[in-house]
């Protein structure tokens, strides 16, 4: 029997039967892949850019965290529109640019996974610890990688989606609550939305534009859409809402990390210094306002980081498997679709779980930090630049490639973090 090609397969993604929602209250309804990406996007490393920022500058650089929201967006949405408008995956474009894009890609996943694993079971581990400190954070550390493991072998997406969405709720909750227990001056938030930078640094305010929800897992939302079964060009308009409410979600809680800042650290000399400094903010916040506060605090801080953990376990793997997919030349010619039962994608998982566990005992070799922190600083202007050339292209019907909109925003992001991955490398070397 004739394998189908690409083109066809993007036939089938029109299926008349797979029809969206068409009222306000059904695309709600629908809202779910956003979710996904805004709980894996905002990890401790968000809480604490934003923390430093309030502590450091007040409500100044509100505005900075929102324009990073929007520019995140226009990233999800671009490989959301990608992939619903031509019925490729976004590897698949990448695989269209030529052999350089893919082999990066693969490179820059390898060791990407081995180090964020460790990153994220320790991450989660510290609040988890700080909570009921009956392990070592070690244990603590395994503990939550075998967990995240076991949820996504289970291979139901759905499972995995509300879990996502009650946590992203206690986020929410938590740390949106803890910024209105502190009771924020309203006109000083609203000044914090005027562009300006005070006494912050340029490199400061860059970054806060660039740290507002995830890098590579924001390739995996074209996965997620797929498991929602949103198939071609038609449920873009959906995909458009569903990202867009997953960054305003994402937005308003990390605004809500800089109140807390500003309003609880600004003008003295308490620093924020790694996740420990989470763990020290949460005693700040029993001795202020009572026990039930330090919980629901560490509560949020422990959600960010299991969820991202969550989201990576699961969606990083589709990409790799997709890589494996392209080495094997098989892109044009299979119409089954990656999903958590591929042996890559399997393979992948156990790279995320099992050997960053050496590195929970160990420091980092030098060559392999210096390796991915080189990768890791030029992935964003990589996407962006791919985004730019892949849209702009006869890859899309001309009514959804980029518009004038986009392609500012996107040739925005390509000088700005640019920029950041030169400042960066050159720090590093």
């Amino acid at each position: 029997m004739r394998a189908e090609t690409v083109e066809e397969r993007a036939v089938d993604y029109t299926d008349e039967s797979l029809a969206p929602p068409t009222t306000w209250k059904g695309k709600l309804k629908m809202v779910g892949p956003g979710f996904v990406t805004a709980a894996t996007g905002v990890g401790t490393g968000d809480l604490i850019a934003a923390l430093v920022a309030g502590a450091g500058f007040g409500m100044t650089l509100i505005w900075a965290i929102v324009v990073g929201a929007i520019f995140k967006y226009f990233f999800t949405e671009g490989m959301g529109r990608w992939h619903l408008a031509t019925g490729r995956t976004i590897l698949e474009g990448f695989h269209s640019l030529g052999k350089w894009a893919t082999g990066y890609f693969g490179v820059y996943a390898i060791l990407w996974g081995l180090s964020y694993g460790a990153a994220a079971m320790s991450t989660s581990a510290i609040m988890m610890v700080t909570m009921f400190p009956i392990m070592p954070l070690w244990a603590w550390a395994i503990i939550h990688g075998l967990a995240g493991m076991a949820l996504v072998l289970t291979g139901k997406y759905k499972l995995f989606e509300r879990i996502m969405t009650v946590m992203i709720g206690i986020m929410f909750i938590t740390v949106v609550g803890s910024a209105v227990i502190l009771l924020p001056n309203i006109g000083d938030i609203l000044s914090g939305f005027v562009p300006r930078t005070g006494d912050g640094s340029l490199l400061l305010v860059m970054g806060l534009l660039g740290g507002v929800g995830g890098t590579i897992t924001m390739a995996s939302y074209g996965y997620w859409i797929r498991e929602n079964k949103w198939q071609g060009s038609k449920w873009i308009p959906m995909m458009k809402l569903d990202s867009a409410i997953g960054y305003v979600i994402t937005g308003i809680f990390t605004v809500s990390l800089l109140v807390i800042g500003a309003e609880f650290l600004y003008g003295s000399e308490i620093e924020i210094n790694g996740e420990e400094g989470l763990v020290t903010l949460s005693s700040m916040f029993s001795n202020e306002f009572g026990e039930v506060a330090r919980w629901m605090f560490l509560i949020g801080a422990w959600s960010a980081a299991f969820s991202s953990l969550l989201g990576v376990w699961n969606g990083v793997p589709y990409l790799f498997a997709d890589f494996v997919r392209m080495l094997r030349g098989k892109a044009e010619k299979t119409v089954k679709p990656i999903s958590e039962k591929d042996p890559a994608y399997r393979a992948y998982l156990l790279w995320l779980t099992f050997p960053p566990m050496l590195l929970l005992f160990f420091d980092k070799p030098v060559f392999l930090v210096i390796l991915y922190g080189a990768l890791g600083a030029l992935f964003m202007p990589f996407l962006a630049i791919t985004l730019l050339w892949l849209l702009n292209s006869n890859r899309v019907e001309s009514a959804y490639k980029n518009g004038w909109l986009a392609n500012i925003v996107l040739i925005c992001c390509v000088l700005m973090f640019g920029y950041l991955s030169i400042v960066e490398l050159i720090n590093m070397f």
